[in-house]
Order: structure tokens, then C-alpha cells, then sequence
């Protein structure tokens, strides 16, 4: 056999059998004396032979735009691992999406397993509780000079002797403006405390 097959020339030119059998007896076809088809020459004769207006092209393909912000997750996510981020405007490949998309899989189950084990808490609980605890602890430090101003002064009383008398009142007073103080310098470095 010195050509092609209908079969072959039928997946050569992307037709069907069918249209080769019709093509081979309206004579459009360039045939060898085997009866096997010549396919250059047969390519050359359909195009001159074929109307234009009637020939069908196939589709192309429908894709959705990607959202510039997918593209861009997905360099991000391709670089925090280390690995080849496309240039910008050059396109991500099927390879890289798909990458990108196994390894945050990857960081998801990671992240899930290490709250079912414990390892990890919920932020808003977590801040929840740190400020309970702050204020908490703000409280106590306010409460303080009312609980011990009187004891303290009982003390300093008896420490100085019968020539000078402290005043509970005046004692608490100066411990508050203290505790007031230490409360407004700590505001100043972790806001949210006063």
C-alpha cells in the first residue's frame, strides 16, 4: 500500500469515514493505482474543490477568565513554598495551579489536624481570655490600695512611733496614685490594659 487508508486519512484530515467514502466517489480525492489515498494531494484537491461558506471549524475551546486574585493566591502560594512563580501577566499553567492547590490541601489537613489535636486554639476565643485576664488583673492592682492602705498605715505608725500618726485616707490616696501611674505607663505599651 503506497498511501493512506480511509481510516487513516479520515484522522489525518479530522473527518469521519463516512465523509472520506463521499469525498473518494465524488472524485475529490487523489487516489494511487492500489486505490490507497494520496494524502498530500488529496489535501491539495479538497481545498481547491471545497466551499469555503460550508466547511466547519471547530470550536474553540470556552474558557473562563481566572480572576486576577486567583492568580495571584496561587503565586503566593507557589512562593511561600519555594517554587517557580510565573511571571506576572505570563500565565499560570495547569501544573502550577494544580501545585499550588495540593499544597494548600496540604496546609488545610495540616492546620485540622493540629486542632483536633490540640495544638492549635481559636484567636478570638484566645483573645477573649487574654483580655479577661488583663483586666483581671488591672482590677486587682485598682482594688489594692483600698485593701491595704489601713493596714499599712497601722504599720507605719507604729514603725515611727507616737510623734507622727498616718492617715488610712491619705495612704490610699497615695497608693492609688501610684497603682494609677504604673496602670498608664503599662496603657502606653500594651494598649487595650487601662
Amino acid at each position: 500500500m503506497q498511501g493512506m487508508s480511509e481510516r487513516q486519512y479520515a484522522a489525518h484530515v479530522g473527518l469521519s469515514r463516512g465523509a472520506i467514502q463521499k469525498a473518494k466517489t465524488a472524485e475529490r480525492l487523489v487516489l494511487y493505482p492500489d486505490g490507497s489515498i494520496n494524502a498530500a494531494a488529496s489535501d491539495a484537491r479538497r481545498a481547491e474543490t471545497t466551499d469555503p461558506s460550508k466547511t466547519r471549524k471547530p470550536p474553540a475551546p470556552k474558557l473562563k477568565p481566572v480572576p486576577e486574585a486567583a492568580v495571584a493566591a496561587v503565586g503566593d502560594t507557589l512562593r511561600e513554598q519555594g517554587l517557580a512563580v510565573p511571571a506576572v501577566g505570563g500565565g499560570t499553567t495547569f501544573l502550577q495551579a494544580k501545585t499550588a492547590n495540593e499544597v494548600l490541601k496540604a496546609q488545610e489537613r495540616r492546620i485540622r489536624l493540629q486542632k483536633l489535636k490540640g495544638e492549635l486554639v481559636d484567636r478570638a476565643r484566645a483573645e477573649t481570655l487574654m483580655f479577661r485576664l488583663a483586666r483581671d488583673e488591672r482590677d486587682a492592682w485598682v482594688t489594692w490600695p483600698a485593701r491595704v492602705a489601713a493596714l499599712m498605715a497601722s504599720e507605719l505608725t507604729a514603725a515611727l512611733g507616737d510623734a507622727c500618726e498616718v492617715e488610712a485616707a491619705l495612704m490610699q490616696k497615695v497608693l492609688e496614685a501610684h497603682v494609677r501611674a504604673q496602670l498608664d505607663s503599662l496603657a502606653e505599651i500594651r494598649p487595650g490594659l487601662g
